[in-house]
């Protein structure tokens, strides 16, 4: 097996891209093979999704950019942060990637403001700083009035909210999002992907959004990476051309429905003879 590669930053990589990964392999210790070889390169400010069956090496390769697991062998490269001069805990060097888990897993003992500002308690941001960063984050995803609120007082989706927030209070330039809505009630998951789309459309992060859903990427993405079972590799790739900002007309259109099945024809062969779970 090649030698681990660790995670390199701006100097691996081409003018406008966030993320670049090559020849990316992970094997785990129990000799499970995961992923690759998987070659991605993500631009900055595009909106990506990684979609396929459960167990094709979609949340492992979210976290092989994050850096919370190093590749067996190949290259990862993610963007320096725009302004690399900025404080750490404003976003800055360190900050440059924001992650959304599946849970929330939000703390139950304090307040929503105090779970947003987790990140930035760590990075010992100043408290004055810290505070107005927190206020703003709120704002983005809508839950400005439910900062003395606890997890406990809060919706399946609201809760959602709160660990986007938390992620988006560094301010970072890369957005990472593993099924975030999979949870979630038909409705609540609708009217969270139209907010995600507005907050990227004013923020203009770059986002790597992974789901299983078909209908969800369509809607959501610039471009749908399609998976191959494990060991995951791209199967297919789909620019989705629709006009922004997109919404509902979108949503019931015929593009929309013809992309949804060409998605779907694509991603067939990955089901053949898997367990989904």
């Amino acid at each position: 097996m090649a030698e681990p590669a660790a995670l390199s930053d701006l100097g691996a990589l081409r003018a406008g891209l966030a993320v670049s990964l090559r020849g990316v392999t992970k094997v785990y210790d129990n000799g499970v093979a995961a992923l690759g070889p998987f070659d991605l390169d993500v631009r900055k400010g595009e909106f990506v999704s990684l979609l396929g069956p459960s167990g094709c090496g979609k949340s492992t390769a979210l976290r092989l950019i994050a850096g919370l697991s190093a590749p067996s062998s190949g290259s990862v490269s993610v963007a320096r942060p725009v302004n690399a001069a900025r404080p750490a805990a404003a976003g800055g060097a360190g900050q440059s990637i924001g992650f959304v888990f599946q849970e929330p897993t939000l703390m139950p003992w304090t307040s929503v403001r105090e779970n947003v500002r987790l990140p930035l308690k760590l990075s010992h941001a100043p408290a004055q700083q810290a505070a107005v960063r927190v206020s703003a984050a709120l704002t983005q995803v809508g839950l400005a009035d439910f900062a003395d609120a606890y997890p406990r007082e809060l919706s399946g989706g609201m809760k959602m909210r709160v660990s986007l927030a938390r992620a988006l209070v560094t301010d970072p330039d890369i957005l990472l999002m593993d099924e975030p809505f999979a949870a979630l009630d038909e409705i609540t998951r609708f009217r969270l992907n139209n907010d995600l789309l507005a907050l990227w459309r004013n923020l203009r992060k770059t986002v790597i959004f992974v789901t299983h859903s078909v209908f969800e990427s369509v809607y959501l993405s610039q471009r749908v990476i399609v998976m191959s079972a494990r060991p995951g590799r791209i199967g297919a790739e789909f620019h989705i051309d629709a006009p922004e900002p997109r919404a509902e007309e979108f949503r019931t259109s015929a593009d929309y429905a013809g992309y949804c099945r060409t998605v779907s024809s694509a991603l067939a062969p990955a089901y053949q003879g898997q367990s989904v779970g």
